[in-house]
């Protein structure tokens, strides 16, 4: 603990080399706080600051900051081999509203009973989802998993642009 300080005004002026009696009597007759900013230095640094108005502005900035934040989250899209048309495109439409809002979207095709033993029919329709999306990139490609034919896919930045 060193005897004097560097001490800083509000604007970040430079006051002087100070005792820390006399900081402690210049923040009292300013009515502000004096904070410790570069301990390690020789002498510190301290800065006199309103202390309650500097940590509400930095919850404010902080609040900012995740306001601004988006919630990526993996939306999942269920598929089946021998899927109708309008079903294939209304789960279509939906996964590009889920790439529209910046999440990921997981591709699962489940295969049941001797359905597994036409597996390239399911790897058709994934093909032709995949194809169906505009500006993705595949993640995962198509990869059986178990009687579950699973993918995944990203909106595509570069292509964004």
């Amino acid at each position: 603990m060193s005897p004097t300080v560097r001490l800083l005004d509000e604007e970040g002026k430079q006051i002087g080399i100070v005792t820390k009696l006399e900081a402690l009597q210049k923040a009292k007759e300013l009515d502000l706080d004096v904070v410790e900013i570069a301990a390690s230095a020789k002498p510190p640094v301290a800065k006199l600051i309103d202390f309650k108005k500097f940590k509400y502005q930095e919850a404010k900035k902080e609040q900012e900051i995740r306001k601004s934040q988006k919630n990526v989250g993996v939306k999942e899209i269920r598929l089946r081999p021998f899927i109708g048309q309008h079903d294939f495109d209304t789960r279509l439409n939906k996964a590009k509203e889920f790439l529209a809002d910046g999440n990921q979207v997981k591709l699962s095709l489940f295969f049941r009973g001797r359905e597994i033993t036409r597996k390239e029919f399911g790897f058709d329709v994934m093909k032709r989802f995949i194809a169906g999306l505009e500006s993705v990139r595949v993640v995962r490609e198509p990869h059986l998993e178990g009687k579950v034919l699973g993918a995944m896919v990203v909106p595509d930045k570069k292509k964004e642009k």
